[in-house]
C-alpha cells in the first residue's frame, strides 16, 4: 500500500471539503441557510477548489512513494 501519513491526510481534507461543498450546495438549494447566505456560498466557493487540491496532492504524494 502507497498511502503515507502526509497523503492520508490530504485525502482526509479532501473527503472533509467535499462533505462541506454537498453540504453548502443543499443549505442552498433549501431555503434559509443556517450560517446565511454568504457564510455558505464563502464555504461553498472555497471547498470546491480545495476538494479538487487536496486530492490531486494526495495522489501526488502517493505516486513518489511507490518505489
Amino acid at each position: 500500500m502507497y498511502l503515507t501519513p502526509k497523503s492520508g491526510l490530504f485525502l482526509g481534507g479532501s473527503c472533509v471539503t467535499a462533505i462541506a461543498a454537498v453540504g453548502s450546495i443543499f443549505e442552498l438549494s433549501y431555503g434559509e441557510p443556517d450560517l446565511g447566505v454568504l457564510a455558505t456560498a464563502i464555504i461553498l466557493g472555497l471547498s470546491i477548489p480545495l476538494t479538487g487540491l487536496f486530492f490531486f496532492a494526495a495522489v501526488r504524494d502517493a505516486r513518489a512513494n511507490m518505489k
